[in-house]
């Protein structure tokens, strides 16, 4: 199964991809914090995929939005 996320947001510099799904890990902390984000939610989001054995794709391009997918074996749909 493929679930696919996209926005036509601002998108990020493709260098922090590595690092999105670190805990408390935030590309503008600044911002983040204004408005309340804590850095986890990609770090909860990569364990509980990883727990499906499934596997998380990040791209984004500054300018451009964000994309992300989720890829589950389909034996791990309940």
């Amino acid at each position: 199964m493929r679930i696919r996320i996209r926005d036509t947001g601002a998108g990020f510099d493709p260098v922090h991809i590595p690092r999105l799904t670190e805990r408390f890990y935030r590309i503008d902390s600044h911002r983040s914090r204004e408005m309340g984000g804590t850095g986890l939610g990609l770090a909860i989001t990569k364990h509980i995929i990883n727990r499906h054995r499934g596997r998380l794709h990040i791209s984004s391009n500054i300018g451009q939005g964000s994309e992300f997918t989720v890829i589950l074996p389909t034996e791990a749909v309940y």
